[in-house]
């Protein structure tokens, strides 16, 4: 013989209709077992929007020929 299984939810304290239960049963079913990892997509270098940024521009000799560069 199989032993009987043990209650899985458990009313402690109050008193729950069995509507309420019954919802509570609905929302805890619905949720999924464990938690998923957010799966990292990796961005390829060439996309980074980054790139099309100007670097900073720096003083001296030449500078204003340098600001024209990409």
């Amino acid at each position: 013989m199989t032993e009987p299984s043990r209650p899985h939810l458990r009313i402690v304290r109050g008193d729950a209709t069995p509507e309420e239960i019954a919802a509570l049963v609905a929302v805890l079913a619905a949720r999924p077992a464990a938690p998923e990892a957010p799966s990292r997509i990796r961005t390829q270098s060439w996309r980074n929007p980054v790139r099309n940024m100007r670097k900073p521009l720096t003083s001296g000799k030449s500078a204003w020929r340098m600001s024209a560069l990409p």
